[in-house]
């Protein structure tokens, strides 16, 4: 296991990109100094024939390495290097969002998909010993994350999640139901699913879903993304302008929620629904809910202890420069015989 101290500082590997992009810039300025001088080949051949050619660009290639490793130090990746087995009192819970287009409708703003995703980063910052999973889900549902007690990782994977996810459009419920009950492992933990969605069901049945995973022991809550009345679903191209989707008769499709099915949904996984406004997502009723389910002792395994390796990097950075020092750009006369660099 890796983690770095300072995130913030790799965007300074762009520097490489930039110097190599200054270095072709400045040999292309020398060449064209060189033809301006004189006769290229009469310049190279007298005026500087102790000049190699290579050396230089060898120099420069030992200033990105320095640079790299340099870079690297000062992120400062850290290993794990102690595994313990770590306990802690919580409930298994997977979350289903619904990443479908119509989950871009803005009647909750700035929209359903959005609002869904900060509630969801607002329920992790809550969660204390509880392991969680994602699970996305349109026409498929697809597992993004299993259980887990890194609650970073959770943010972390749950800020990529976009409509284009899944490249399956729909709204299979039932799937992603199905996909969570199979996915908790087979224990006495206590378990619960949390599904986040407009409501717009086409493909299965997904009351007969939540009522397998209630014999099962496993809790189903559902929380309704929208408004009864409904919105257009936008479309925005490259330049930002947006437009609405519409159907074979060019008609503008209006998504609503379907609060009769999350509300069927949530009785059959005898759990509980809320719906979300643009004052509230509902995500606190579903915790309060949560929250009285009795929690048992999990055991995970995890890095307790990290250790820092900036120090080699920075010895490295060391080496290259202190190389790049040696590395000498006129050949002395005796090395023009035993040229290893080539003119």
């Amino acid at each position: 296991m890796i983690q770095f101290q300072h995130k913030e500082f790799f965007w300074a590997y762009l520097l490489l990109l930039f110097f190599v992009l200054l270095y072709q810039i400045y040999k292309g300025w020398r060449k064209r100094a060189i033809r301006q001088f004189g006769d290229v080949t009469l310049v190279n051949g007298q005026l500087i024939k102790h000049r190699s050619e290579s050396r230089p660009a060898f120099k420069f290639l030992l200033l990105l390495f320095a640079l790299f490793f340099l870079i690297s130090g000062i992120i400062d990746p850290k290993v794990g290097s102690k595994v313990e087995t770590v306990k802690r009192k919580g409930i298994d819970l997977y979350i289903a969002l619904d990443v479908s287009n119509s989950m871009l409708a803005e009647d909750i703003k700035p929209n359903r998909l959005s609002r869904a995703k900060m509630a969801i980063s607002n329920l992790i910052d809550k969660l204390d010993g509880d392991r969680i999973g994602l699970i996305v889900f349109a026409g498929r549902a697809y597992k993004l994350l299993p259980l887990t007690t890194d609650y970073s990782a959770a943010k972390l994977f749950l800020s990529s999640v976009d409509t284009k996810i899944v490249p399956v459009q729909g709204t299979a419920i039932g799937s992603a139901i199905n996909l969570a009950a199979r996915s908790f492992e087979k224990d006495k933990h206590n378990k619960a699913i949390i599904v986040i969605t407009d409501g717009e069901n086409h493909q299965d049945n997904p009351v007969l879903a939540a009522k397998k995973a209630a014999a099962e022991g496993i809790k189903v809550f559902t929380i309704g993304m929208g408004l009864p009345e409904g919105a257009p679903i936008p479309i925005y191209d490259a330049q930002g302008n947006r437009t609405f989707l519409k159907d074979k008769s060019g008609k503008v499709v209006i998504t609503k929620l379907n609060e009769q099915m999350l509300q069927e949904i949530a009785a059959a996984g005898n759990g509980t629904y809320a719906r979300a406004n643009n004052a509230s997502v509902g995500l606190s009723k579903i915790l309060k809910n949560l929250n009285r389910i009795q929690k048992q002792e999990l055991a995970t395994k995890q890095f307790t202890d990290y250790e820092h390796h900036f120090q080699l990097f920075l010895a490295l950075a060391l080496f290259f420069l202190v190389l790049e020092l040696l590395v000498v750009e006129r050949q002395s006369k005796w090395a023009e015989k035993i040229d290893f660099f080539g003119k």
